[in-house]
């Protein structure tokens, strides 16, 4: 049989042949609890060499269409002890190869009962445990998407055969169980979870442990008079109860379930809500109905800004809009991934704008969630909104900038196309006309023809069937006096689609400089359909002439913007000046990427940057302007000027430290910018003083995650030695100090440090799915090139065997984390593509890593190219 790699085919197949109508689970996690090795590596409980591993019982009633036909069902495990269908025994030996069960001669009903033991991950998928080191505590949860529940419990593992489940666990004394319906503890130690609605396997969900438990209540009564209440919970380990902040976490979940519930029409549909906030996640978080995951990196264990807490509220608005948009109704097969991710993704940020604290939420946006998608959307590995899903890897990898924020940006497009109120009444339709279903884009644009009134599927061709991303130019024309005689947009397509033009609903704003105080303020705007190759904007005729023309004003649709000549010199000067922070961030966005379109010099972004971002107000887009010119001067200046921009950058950083109101988030984030661009020996002294409390920054509380920001420099730079770097784990002896420490020893500057960390991740399997990351991120040093030269080669032998042994995540961590970009030369390219071209037969996935980060190096040899060019 074929492994676990379920295609498309298969999937479409085995739906036609079956309907199933329960689940039944039982879970033996009393396993659990037992030895650890000395390193980290496992061991069984009773002191095999074996995985650790768990009884998993589980019964599934279905139909079959065609009796006497033939199918299989999942499981991915050690070892079976028994299968028994329709009440006849199987030879495990015989109908298990490790990845499936093999299911002959169906009847018209069906009841299988698979009794298998199942093995706890290190990886983060399937049933993840974890080893709490402050306290020795031992946590489980799951994360299947897109198919690991087949890792727990055996299923037809596809999200068009949903089913009703009944769970039950048996777990260690003083454990408490979560699981999507509500549980109780029998007498016998016991958790017994109530029959779920019918859902798709890949958001069942359980989670155990001795987890720190808060709780709350959701209470709505609606216009006819009907009442919900909805019991919320909130937990996090016990080490992070301290920080635990359960009520703004309430608060913001409140406020969301209000808002869905005035714009859905359909009340909240999966009984209690509860949200776990989870060690080693390897994402941000899984909309489990009920029992919502989220990695634990949200609880803020330090002081952090506004724009955390916004991205945290965006996380979970975006987990509840899939309540609805997923998990109420769910995509028939993972190429309509988009109607879930897309509208999840949009939906979160529209509902924490129009319903929380948070209300610059389009900033952020349009400043970092399409900053994703255009980099995506000019990979070779781009694809349509609606992709191609051909397997589990394909799908896999396209939980990507693709369907989430282009998607996103999308659905943003169509409500600017369609109206608010003939969206927001489509979604209300599709939900009670598919609840509890599998759908497919036809499904959708059916509704929204309904109440819109417009046909969709040329809408459709363009925006959701095809790739790419047009850009957008103003073309302006004065007359004698000054005033614009003609306002055009021209539209462009992208290289690798160059005959697609889309059309766009977009706006046009005019800024000029006002004598007052010389801000950039909008005099003048116009909404126009942007259709072909160039579109006059007539409303605009007529105007005075403007500082500054800028394209998609408002951030209406997707699409790259540029400048007319005069209003990219207004930005050179006065970039500051533009008084509208939403046109600010749009200003910023489309000048990094002329950056990274190697039309601008990377010196000259750091140049803008180091002027002008002093000046930023909307923190997350100073955040998003720090991380770029890191960007820019490790990938797009020219290597002769690395060490001259480098030491400016340091510099600037610390004059904006110096000069940020004590005690603000602006003076915490240069803090953490000056640390991550510190070079010199005066900035080593610095951060060594603050450490050590001999300096001092009036405002500045260094808090733990602050010290570890500080030290790492320090190791990176050789200063701080392995005994310095320990004593600071003593110092903070938890999960998270542990990541920062494997981070800090792995980033010394050290042959032998980087054949140790080497071998820790591509040669071993020891390491837990958040220390191989950890150990990546501290291997892969910009300012340590010669000494990671070596590997290069070593890359090139290794992925190949590391995405054949690993899991697929693991495998995504090491092919992608360590592709040698830093090694930016044409040599390298070359021994990318003889690579490619001496593995035409590797698996798909691996090769779109590899061709992405390809692209990547030879975008960043072309930027290269163009700073080297603007000297002189």
């Amino acid at each position: 049989m074929p492994g676990e790699n379920l295609s498309r085919d298969e999937a479409r197949e085995r739906a036609e042949l079956l309907s199933v109508e329960g689940y039944e689970v039982a879970l033996d996690l009393r396993s659990a609890v037992g030895e650890v090795r000395d390193g980290g590596g496992e061991s069984a409980p009773d002191g095999g060499d074996g995985p650790r591993t768990f009884r998993s019982v589980t019964t599934i009633r279905f139909r079959c269409a065609r009796p006497g036909a033939d199918t299989f069902a999942d499981l991915l495990a050690p070892s079976v002890t028994a299968v028994t269908l329709n009440g006849e025994a199987l030879d495990p030996g015989v109908v298990f190869d490790g990845k499936r069960v093999a299911l002959a001669g169906l009847r018209e009903e069906n009841v299988l009962v698979v009794d298998a033991q199942c093995a706890y991950s290190r990886t983060g998928e399937g049933m993840h445990r974890f080893v709490d080191p402050e306290d020795g505590e031992v946590y489980l949860y799951t994360q299947y998407e897109p198919a690991d529940a087949r890792r727990v419990f055996a299923n037809f593992e596809q999200p068009d055969l949903k089913a009703p489940f009944r769970f039950e666990v048996t777990a260690p004394d003083g454990w408490t169980v979560w699981s999507n319906g509500v549980g109780e503890r029998t007498d016998e130690g016991v958790w017994r979870f109530g029959e779920t609605k019918p859902i798709s396997t890949y958001i069942t969900a359980f989670v155990a442990g001795p987890y720190h438990y808060e709780s709350d209540l959701y209470r709505r009564t609606f216009s006819d008079g009907t009442e919900i209440e909805i019991p919320l919970g909130a937990m996090c380990r016990k080490g992070l109860a301290r920080h635990f902040d359960a009520d703004d976490i309430f608060t913001v979940t409140k406020q969301g379930l209000d808002f869905f519930h005035d714009n859905f029409d359909f009340p909240y549909p999966f009984g209690k809500y509860d949200q776990a906030f989870v060690p080693e996640y390897n994402i941000g978080a899984m909309e489990n109905p009920g029992c919502v995951t989220f990695r634990e990196e949200y609880v803020f264990r330090g002081k952090v800004t506004q724009a955390s807490y916004e991205r945290r509220a965006n996380v979970i608005l975006h987990e509840m809009a899939h309540m609805w948009f997923g998990d109420l109704v769910t995509m028939q097969w993972w190429d309509e991934l988009w109607l879930k991710e897309s509208f999840a993704d949009f939906m979160g940020s529209y509902s924490m704008v129009e319903a929380t604290r948070f209300s610059n939420g389009w900033i952020t946006f349009a400043n970092n969630r399409k900053s994703w998608a255009y980099r995506a959307d000019q990979l070779p590995s781009t694809h349509p909104i609606t992709a191609d899903i051909h397997d589990l890897e394909d799908a896999k990898l396209n939980f990507d900038g693709i369907t989430y924020a282009k998607g996103a940006s999308v659905l943003k497009q169509l409500v600017a196309y369609v109206g608010k109120d003939a969206f927001m009444e489509g979604a209300r339709r599709y939900f009670k006309r598919h609840a509890y279903g599998n759908t497919r884009l036809e499904d959708l644009l059916a509704v929204l023809e309904e109440t819109s009134g417009r046909d969709l599927a040329s809408w459709s061709r363009a925006w959701l069937q095809t790739a790419g991303v047009n850009t957008l130019t103003p073309q302006v024309v004065y007359d004698a006096a000054g005033r614009i005689t003609e306002l055009a947009v021209f539209q462009e397509s992208s290289a690798s689609h160059p005959e697609l033009l889309r059309p766009h609903r977009a706006a046009v704003g005019l800024y000029r400089r006002e004598e007052a105080d010389g801000s950039l303020v909008r005099y003048a705007r116009a909404e126009v359909d942007v259709d072909g190759p160039r579109t006059v904007v007539a409303e605009l005729a007529g105007s005075e002439r403007p500082d500054l023309v800028l394209v998609n004003d408002d951030d209406l649709t997707y699409c790259k913007i540029r400048f007319d000549a005069e209003s990219l010199g207004t930005l050179r000067a006065h970039l500051g000046e533009v008084s509208d922070p939403l046109a600010r961030a749009l200003c910023w966005s489309a000048l990094w990427n002329l950056t990274r379109d190697a039309l601008m010099p990377a010196r000259d972004f750091v140049d803008l940057v180091l002027r002008f971002a002093g000046r930023e107000s909307d923190i997350g887009v100073l955040q998003m302007l720090h991380a770029w010119t890191r960007s820019a001067l490790t990938h797009y200046a020219a290597p002769e000027w690395r060490e001259e921009g480098g030491r400016a950058l340091a510099e600037g950083a610390l004059r904006e430290l110096r000069i940020a109101d004590p005690g603000s988030e602006h003076q915490l984030t240069w803090a953490r910018f000056f640390a991550a661009t510190a070079c010199r020996e005066a900035d080593f002294q610095l951060l060594e003083g603050l450490l050590e409390g001999t300096a001092k920054i009036d405002g500045l509380e260094v808090d733990q995650e602050l010290r570890w920001a500080f030290l790492g420099p320090l190791a990176s730079h050789g200063v701080a030695n392995e005994k310095v770097i320990n004593a600071e784990l003593a110092r903070d002896d938890t999960a998270s100090g542990k990541r920062h420490q494997v981070r800090c020893l792995a980033s010394r500057p050290s042959a032998a440090v980087k054949a140790q960390a080497w071998a820790a991740v591509v040669e071993s399997d020891s390491l837990s799915n958040a220390l191989v990351v950890a150990t990546i991120d501290g291997f892969v040093q910009p300012g340590q090139r010669e000494l990671l030269a070596p590997y290069a080669e070593k890359y090139f032998a290794a992925i190949e065997r590391v995405w054949a042994e690993r899991s697929i995540q693991i495998g995504m961590d090491v092919v992608s984390g360590l592709f040698p970009g830093l090694q930016d030369s044409q040599g390298t390219l070359d021994a990318t593509d003889a690579w490619l071209a001496g593995h035409a037969d590797a698996a798909p996935a691996l090769r779109r890593l590899v061709l992405e980060a390809r692209d990547d190096l030879a975008r960043a040899l072309r930027a290269q190219a163009c700073d080297r060019g603007a000297v002189g």
